[in-house]
Parts: structure tokens; C-alpha cells; sequence
């Protein structure tokens, strides 16, 4: 059986004496508010700066319309209305992140900013419970990185009610 020990921080297989491969995700980290929040990068097909929307009617709050990229239709929504936070503020440093779900159209959403890219494993991720108020319940943990918290937020929960997912 191999031995595996944790040694400053770092599990190694003493049997080959390399480190074991841990399992690490990537996360695109938006500002919303004052929080920090991480978007799993396997859905991001695209960043863009802030372009013109046009308002579809007779939509909930939160889907703020529709926009053109590269001729295709993409309909945007504001994650700040969508997860109970004040109306979007934009300025320049306001993104549209476009989303791709597997068998599902594109979709946008507006952050007040992107900041960074960081790689978690799963040691760095705390796992939410399932008691969830209405904001948490789009969140499917909280990330640790370089002394920072981020809530990790978890793409389908918030699609659900835009695209059948």
C-alpha cells in the first residue's frame, strides 16, 4: 500500500517520492458590492467590456436584456439584482461575463468587475451546507486564497430560472 505523509503543507507519495496531484479548479474572482465572488472558468466562454443592452419587456428585474456579440443574441442579466443586492452601478471597470452551459444558449452577466484568476483545490474550498437563505443558495462554497475568502458561486443554481438547466 502507498505511504502518503503531509509535510510542510505538501502531500507526497514517498513510494515514488513526488507530490501527489491534488484535484484544482480555476476561478474567474468578480467584484459584486464589496464581495468577492468566483465563477467557475470551465463555463466562461468570453469577458467582455460593457456594451449597448436592449431591454426586452415583460421580464423579471433582473434580466436586463439582450446584446449582440459578433451577431449573436445573448441575453444578459444582472447577477447584483439576481442575488438581492442594490441595482448595477457601471462604470468602466463593469464586465459582461458570457457563460456557456453545456446544451444551453449563451448568457450574459454583469459584474462590477473583474479582478484575477486563482487555482483552488479542494483543501482551499469550504463546502455549503444545505439550510441556504436566499443569497447563499447560489453559492456552492467559499474559496480560501492568499488570505482571502471567495464565495464560490454555483452557475446552475443561479441559471436555473433563466435557462432549464
Amino acid at each position: 500500500m502507498d505511504e502518503v505523509k503531509v509535510i510542510d503543507d505538501q502531500k507526497r507519495d514517498f513510494s515514488l517520492n513526488r507530490p501527489v496531484k491534488r484535484e484544482t479548479t480555476q476561478f474567474i474572482v468578480t467584484q459584486l458590492g464589496g464581495e468577492q465572488y468566483g465563477i467557475d472558468i470551465k463555463y466562461i466562454s468570453n469577458i467582455i467590456r460593457m456594451s449597448k443592452i436592449t431591454r426586452v419587456p415583460k421580464v423579471p428585474n433582473y434580466v436586463k436584456g439582450v446584446i449582440n456579440v459578433r451577431g449573436v443574441v445573448i441575453p444578459t442579466i444582472s447577477l447584483r439584482l439576481k442575488m438581492g443586492l442594490p441595482e448595477d452601478e457601471v462604470t468602466k471597470k463593469t464586465r459582461i461575463i458570457i457563460l456557456s452551459l453545456e446544451q444551453h444558449e449563451s448568457i450574459g452577466v454583469l459584474v462590477d468587475e473583474v479582478k484575477e484568476v486563482v487555482t483552488l483545490d479542494e483543501e482551499h474550498i469550504e463546502r455549503m451546507g444545505y439550510e441556504k437563505d436566499d443569497k447563499e443558495r447560489f453559492l456552492s462554497g467559499v474559496g480560501k486564497a492568499d488570505g482571502k475568502l471567495i464565495s464560490l458561486l454555483d452557475i446552475t443554481s443561479v441559471l436555473a430560472e433563466v435557462v432549464d438547466v
